[in-house]
C-alpha cells in the first residue's frame, strides 16, 4: 500500500523506516504469492498494474483502519510525549486553530508550527516533514486523509463608503468592476468563489493589490484601498466596529469547509494518531463540527 500510494519504492522505504532492498524484497515476495506483477518499474518510481489497483482497492481502507487502531492502542498503553509538527495558513492558524493547539500542549506534546499555502502544506505532509495540517481546501492525494473540523463563510467587504457606493448602484457588476479589487493572489480564489456563487463573471476583475495574507487584505480594506472577499472569522469584528461593511450578496455568501489533514501512513505512529485524536476532540469540545 505504501508503494502504491507513493508510486516509489524509495519513498515507501523512507516512510516505513526500512531499506529500499527490504521493500523491494517484500514486493517481490508478494508478487510470487499472488502470481502477478504488481508494479512496473519506470525511470522515476513505479506504476501499479491493474491487478495492484484492484488489490489496493480491496485492502487499502481495511489496512488503514487496522494500523490506526494499533497506533491508538499503543498510545493508550504508554505515556505519549515528543514533538508534533503542524502546518497551515497563517491566518487560519492564528484565528481559528491556536486555541485547539493548546490541547496538544496539555497532552504533553511539544508543537512546531509551519506556515504556508496548500501546495507547500500537502508537499510537506506527503514527504513526512509535518505530521498534521489544517487547510481550507480538500486534499485529493491518495496518501492523505482528512476530517472536516469547521467552516468559513466568504464575505465581500469594503470600507463603509465604498460598500455603500457599490450596494446602492443599480448594476452590481458594473459597480464592483468600477472599484479596485484586492486579492490573495492573481488567481483570485476567494473572489472567484464569491462571484461564482452569485452568478457573476470573473472576467474583468484584475487585482489592484495582491497580498498572500488575508489579514493584510483586511487592513487594506479598512484603509479604503478597495474591496475584497475575506472569510467571516477575519472580518466579523471589523464589521461590528463599522471599520468595514459587507457588500450584500445577490444570491448568497459561499461557505467553505476547512480540514484537519494527515498522511495515512503517519497514523502508524502513536504520537501522530494521539495528536490527531486530541485535536479532533478539542474541536468537538469547542462546539466545532468534526466528522
Amino acid at each position: 500500500m505504501e508503494v502504491f500510494r507513493s508510486r516509489s519504492i524509495s519513498a515507501a522505504a523512507r516512510a516505513l523506516g526500512l531499506t529500499q532492498p527490504a521493500v523491494s524484497g517484500h514486493i517481490a515476495s508478494l508478487e510470487g504469492q499472488v502470481g502477478r506483477a504488481l508494479f512496473v518499474r519506470q525511470p522515476r518510481g513505479v506504476s501499479p498494474t491493474p491487478f495492484a489497483e484492484d488489490l489496493a482497492l480491496q485492502i487499502g481502507d481495511s489496512l488503514d483502519r487496522a494500523e490506526e487502531a494499533l497506533a491508538r492502542a499503543r498510545a493508550r498503553s504508554a505515556h505519549i510525549s515528543g514533538v508534533v509538527h503542524v502546518a497551515g495558513p497563517a491566518e487560519l492558524m492564528a484565528e481559528r486553530v491556536a486555541p485547539a493547539l493548546k490541547s496538544l500542549q496539555d497532552a504533553g506534546l511539544d508543537i512546531r508550527l509551519q506556515l504556508g499555502g496548500k501546495t507547500s502544506i500537502y508537499r510537506q505532509l506527503i514527504a513526512g516533514e509535518v505530521d498534521l495540517a489544517f487547510t481550507a481546501s480538500t486534499p485529493d492525494h491518495p496518501q492523505l486523509a482528512f476530517a472536516v473540523v469547521g467552516s468559513e463563510r466568504l464575505i465581500a467587504v469594503a470600507a463603509p463608503d465604498i460598500a455603500d457606493r457599490i450596494s446602492s448602484a443599480p448594476d452590481l457588476l458594473a459597480a464592483l468592476t468600477a472599484e479596485r479589487l484586492l486579492s490573495y493572489d492573481m488567481d483570485r480564489p476567494l473572489v472567484r468563489g464569491w462571484l461564482e456563487q452569485n452568478r457573476l463573471p470573473l472576467a474583468g476583475f484584475v487585482p489592484a493589490i495582491t497580498a498572500p495574507d488575508l489579514r493584510m487584505l483586511r487592513a487594506l480594506v479598512e484603509c479604503g484601498a478597495g474591496w475584497s472577499v475575506i472569510p467571516d472569522y477575519l472580518v466579523v469584528a471589523a464589521v461590528q466596529a463599522r471599520r468595514v461593511a459587507a457588500i450584500p450578496a445577490p444570491v448568497s455568501d459561499p461557505t467553505n469547509p476547512f480540514h484537519l489533514v494527515w498522511s495515512k501512513s503517519g497514523l502508524r505512529h502513536p504520537r501522530v494518531a494521539h495528536a490527531r485524536d486530541v485535536l479532533l476532540q478539542a474541536w468537538t469540545d469547542q462546539g466545532q463540527t468534526a466528522c
